[in-house]
């Protein structure tokens, strides 16, 4: 190559020598690039004794009547229920505790399901409380009816909430995730159903 340069009239050594540097710069450029943390199963329910159980929280808890729980079926998680506004309810959720895990690598959660059509929510929570309750953390993603469909969820999306009640904080801490949950609170009172095939963390 310096050879090929001398051999040029000097007029044109300049514009071929920016043309060469700049045809190598991205290659560089990507060699030098953070290698993208690889996803990280969370839940593919496998029923293994290593994934926790999932436990209802209704809305009974105020008084409300809603109908709602979770079941494993075929290596898939069936969230499924009645949602009722009686009462001044209106909620019915599913949590899944298990070890704390650190998500700090992580920028998104995905989840494969299928669904009915309504906008579910995404819950973390961590050690942090409110009142000396748990807060939690939640952003809803659409679901397509009879569709299985993947959606991701940013972890940046979570709002801290405390019983409806949006809070100003204290941000999510991802090296702690003591809890991970899924709910329905869509203000429409009736029969639902969200099949889940696994949750990952990207």
């Amino acid at each position: 190559m310096p050879h090929l340069l001398r051999s040029l009239p000097p007029r044109f050594r300049r514009p071929v020598l920016v043309a060469l540097l700049s045809g190598f710069a991205p290659l560089a450029l990507a060699g030098l690039k953070t290698p993208t943390p690889p996803a990280v199963i969370l839940f593919d329910f496998s029923a293994t004794a290593e994934e926790p159980a999932w436990i209802a929280v209704n809305d009974g808890v105020m008084g409300g009547v809603s109908r709602g729980g979770a079941r494993l079926s075929d290596g898939r998680l069936l969230f499924k229920g009645v949602l009722s506004l009686e009462n001044n309810g209106g909620f019915s959720s599913i949590r899944s505790g298990g070890p704390t895990r650190d998500l700090s690598a992580a920028n998104v959660i995905v989840l494969r399901v299928k669904g009915d059509g309504r906008t579910y929510r995404l819950q973390l929570a961590t050690n942090a409380e409110f009142r000396r309750s748990r807060i939690s953390y939640q952003a809803e993603f659409p679901t397509k009816a009879g569709a299985w469909t993947e959606v991701a969820v940013p972890l940046a999306s979570l709002i801290p909430q405390f019983r409806g009640q949006k809070l100003s904080g204290p941000p999510l801490d991802r090296t702690r995730i003591e809890e991970i949950g899924l709910s329905l609170s869509d203000g429409n009172p009736g029969p639902f159903a969200l099949e889940v095939d696994w949750i990952r963390a990207e």
